[in-house]
């Protein structure tokens, strides 16, 4: 609708990279592919111009891609954009949550927005087929259009959570993407572990309050399609927690800040 197709490409290499990273994997090779109805060269070129911009953010690699033109299968404004990354980790230094216990602190590193989760949601709630002028609105405690604020690209971790793992012993990292806290923090946890956070901790910008107050949606379902705010974790013991942020206040990530902590239980305990 808003015809920007520069930052699309950020959004595709964010979702492979920032899972690597959960493994404490370095991301070094991505490539990509795109299908598309009818190849108009200065749209792919745009969407491979994010593609680019998403490797330099991840210090990774684009070492090829294929481009597919599917005229009478794709309509001519369509296409579809997809990839994946190869990274390198050392056996030992693979994370596992074996250490994992009550007491540890998790970490949160703010996200940019809804990322690329969650949109099927979002053009239901604004109606866009029939309403497409309200992503030019600014709306109160935003300081940008609508649209602008949902295209807003994934916030790609790589480097301040590498430099993290370099100094810290950090025992789990969730990214959070589709399935919002309910379904990306427990992917991390040791079981007879929960994570409990405290609501008001939570960091969310004014676009999940209006995303929440105009479709009419429940607090739980919110943070369970959502991140919220919140686009990674970290969990890390409670003595070097300090360390851990002063790592990513100084690497690109000022606003990461102390989310909740780690107690028995299981799953996430949002209280």
């Amino acid at each position: 609708i808003m015809d920007k197709h520069d930052t699309i490409g950020i959004d595709c290499v964010a979702m492979c990279v920032n899972d690597v990273i959960c493994a404490g994997a370095k991301p070094l090779v991505f490539l990509d592919y795109i299908a598309c109805g009818r190849n108009i060269p200065e749209k792919i070129a745009e969407i491979v111009k994010g593609v680019a911009e998403g490797c330099v953010q991840a210090d990774c690699s684009l070492v090829g891609g294929e481009t597919a033109e599917h005229p009478g299968m794709m309509p001519e404004d369509e296409y579809d954009l997809a990839g994946f990354t190869v990274g390198v980790v050392d056996k030992e230094k693979i994370l596992n949550n074996e250490t994992m216990a009550a007491g540890d602190v998790i970490l949160a590193l703010p996200s940019t927005g809804v990322h690329s989760n969650g949109f099927s949601l979002v053009r239901k709630i604004f109606d866009l087929e029939n309403n497409p002028n309200v992503l030019k609105k600014t709306f109160d405690g935003m300081d940008k259009t609508l649209g602008e604020a949902l295209l807003a690209p994934t916030k790609i971790y790589v480097k301040p959570v590498l430099k993290v793992l370099e100094e810290v012993d950090v025992k789990g990292i969730s990214h959070i993407t589709g399935g919002g806290f309910y379904e990306n923090i427990p992917r991390s946890l040791k079981k007879g572990c929960c994570a409990r956070i405290n609501k008001a901790d939570v960091r969310t910008p004014a676009l999940f309050h209006l995303m929440q107050k105009v479709g009419g949606i429940s607090e739980h379902d919110m943070f369970n399609t959502f991140n919220m705010g919140v686009g990674m974790v970290l969990t890390v013991p409670a003595e070097q927690a300090d360390k851990a942020l002063e790592i990513l206040h100084a690497n690109g990530e000022p606003e990461a800040y102390r989310l909740g902590v780690i107690a028995e239980g299981e799953g996430v305990e949002l209280c």
